[in-house]
């Protein structure tokens, strides 16, 4: 059961779609556990202020590198919130929201120039399916429904737009081929595993028992988590006490952000295995929380 090194075979490169939202660590979670070689995450994207364009050179960058050392396939993980946190993105749906909401698009592309030349720019630089999404698709509000756009496909197309520049210009002399996965569902539908089944119980149980002693205003909390269970403590804590803004350090992220860089050239992947419910990781807490608790301790 324990995790073992393995080379995953893929032709190609696959971009992997997850369901996961600005505050989910699931990318975090399944990058550190199988190693993969790059994960996108929406909080980067945005403080760094990236645009497409610096996300797409980058994934090609990657794509690139690996070539030259004779892996012509990889994995990269994109979270399916990524496009809604890409800043010049957010702009040309607002944009466009506002356009469509009182003209009518036009075969000519006259309405174009009520974008701004750096939300054309963007719009242009798209592929037409992405481009016939944000302006076909809308809600019954009538706004871009940026949930069903399938960024993973997107990225795909503008990679092989860039490293087709690339070939031609003599920087890339490899073949692509990209292959797109949409796991948005699958990690929702998996079983918890012996902690999770623990620690949901505990704050349950925790839940009743201050209802019944008539302690209102308190929200359960279980600690001490990376200690046998028989040694967990569990109370309550009042809710006001949980309105202070928290600064978090992000110890998942800092872990991944130190190997980034390796992981992104060479093959470090892992077969982390089923989850398991006997044997000697059956009651091991999860990878992140692991890392969270030691970078309190």
């Amino acid at each position: 059961s324990d995790p073992y090194p393995v080379p995953i075979p893929v032709l190609g490169h696959v971009n992997t779609g997850t369901l996961a939202n600005s505050k989910s660590p699931c990318n975090i979670v399944c990058v550190l556990v199988t190693v993969l070689p790059w994960i996108s995450e929406q909080f980067v994207v945005a403080a760094q202020k990236q645009t497409l364009k610096n996300v797409t050179e980058y994934i090609t960058d990657i794509i690139c590198k690996r070539a030259e050392l004779g892996y012509n396939y990889g994995v990269i993980l994109i979270p399916e919130g990524l496009i809604d946190f890409i800043p010049e993105v957010q702009q040309l749906i607002a944009e466009l929201n506002e356009i469509l909401a009182h003209d009518t698009v036009d075969e000519a592309g006259t309405w174009k120039k009520k974008l701004r030349s750096q939300s054309q720019q963007l719009f242009d630089f798209l592929p037409q399916a992405i481009q016939e999404q944000l302006l076909l698709e809308r809600d019954p509000h009538g706004n871009v429904q940026v949930a069903r756009i399938e960024t993973e496909k997107m990225l795909i197309q503008m990679v092989e737009t860039e490293l087709e520049s690339r070939k031609i210009a003599g920087a890339y002399k490899h073949h692509f081929q990209g292959q797109s996965h949409f796991f948005g569902y699958e990690g929702r539908c998996g079983l918890p595993s012996n902690f999770d089944s623990n620690y949901c119980y505990s704050l349950g149980y925790a839940a009743g028992a201050l209802l019944h002693s008539g302690k209102t205003g308190l929200i359960s909390s279980v600690g001490n988590l990376n200690a046998p269970v028989e040694e967990w403590t569990v109370g309550g804590t009042a809710l006001t006490s949980l309105m202070d803004v928290e600064r978090r350090h992000g110890a998942p992220f800092k872990k991944f952000a130190s190997v980034r860089d390796e992981w992104a050239i060479k093959n470090r992947y892992v077969s982390p295995g089923p989850l398991q419910f006997s044997g000697p990781t059956a009651n091991d807490i999860n990878h992140t929380l692991m890392l969270e608790l030691e970078a309190q301790a």
